[in-house]
């Protein structure tokens, strides 16, 4: 782990493109924030998006931008993240989630350093640095045409990979140790450390869910003690419930769904019936959709 830091300290002083490949809940976010952070455009913004979490549609209008008439609803021209992030860091998570067609326009803007907004025939040039991760193996997805080979050498100048939690037990009361003195300043000073046992326990478990898994362990011993120090019972406590934690299927796609409709809401300043067309449904459809999760289009009208 000192030597990946070490890479990362070198890879900031300069500008090229990152691409940190590593499980979900590694903490490749924090990652990357901390290579901007320690950058030359550090005081410039980090704008992150999950390429992975938005339909195309959506996606292309949140990094692109667009501008005003370019469909029903585009009331105004609207700059997309590539602009937000102007002299600063652009991180794209989840990259190899990217849609074929988006793929194309993304390599487009790399290669000429400009961003095209939708519905506008103007460039908009562009100074900004990608640093992109993922958890999925991108030589097998180019070897099955999933994804675009002449984007990945743009993206993957300098490859970074962050092992599991569970690869790297010695991390483990240093990481602990920093988290639990975040969440012990937000809600409770008087906690001071955790005990012998309990850091035992800590190095001890598998952690399938990595540093986001400990940071919800900790989170939660926090709420749950009377002492400055944390017990080993506690942890126990924490770990049994973080394996039963999942939520079911329909809880999932039911925050999903609720997600993705305030996003297109959103998008579209509240015109249900260019929200309706981009999800691919009808406007009777659409409206039972925002009934079933009690939305407002008039929330999002501006």
């Amino acid at each position: 782990m000192l030597r990946l830091l070490e890479q990362a300290r070198m890879v900031a002083q300069s500008d090229v493109s990152v691409l940190i490949n590593g499980q979900s809940g590694t903490g490749k976010e924090i990652f990357a924030q901390a290579i901007h952070n320690a950058s030359p455009r550090s005081n410039k913004p980090f704008v992150a998006i999950n390429c992975g979490a938005l339909p195309e549609q959506l996606l292309e209008s949140e990094l692109f931008g667009h501008a005003r008439g370019a469909f029903t609803g585009a009331v105004s021209n609207r700059e997309g993240l590539f602009q937000a992030a102007e002299g600063g860091t652009l991180f794209l998570d989840e990259i190899g989630d990217m849609p074929a067609p988006l793929q194309v326009k993304l390599l487009r803007v790399l290669q000429e350093r400009k961003v095209r907004p939708l519905g506008s025939n103007r460039d908009i040039d562009i100074d900004v640095r990608i640093i992109s991760a993922t958890h999925r193996d991108l030589p097998k997805a180019m070897a099955r045409g999933e994804f675009r080979e002449d984007l990945y050498y743009r993206l993957n100048v300098v490859s970074l990979k962050i092992p599991a939690l569970a690869e790297r037990t010695e991390d483990i009361p240093l990481l602990a140790n920093h988290l639990l003195r975040q969440s012990a300043q937000r809600h409770k000073p008087f906690v001071r450390a955790f005990s012998t046992d309990a850091m035992k326990r800590l190095m001890t478990a598998s952690w399938p869910g990595n540093v986001r898994q400990l940071v919800n362990v900790i989170e939660q011993c926090v709420a749950l003690t009377s002492s400055p120090v944390i017990s080993d019972a506690l942890v126990e406590q924490a770990l049994e419930g973080e394996n039963t934690a999942l939520p079911t299927f329909a809880e999932a796609r039911n925050q999903f769904e609720l997600n993705y409709l305030r996003k297109l809401l959103q998008i579209t300043k509240g015109n249900v019936t260019h929200a309706a067309r981009m999800a691919g449904r009808n406007r009777t459809e659409f409206y039972k959709l925002l009934s079933r999760h009690e939305l407002d289009a008039n929330d999002f009208k501006e």
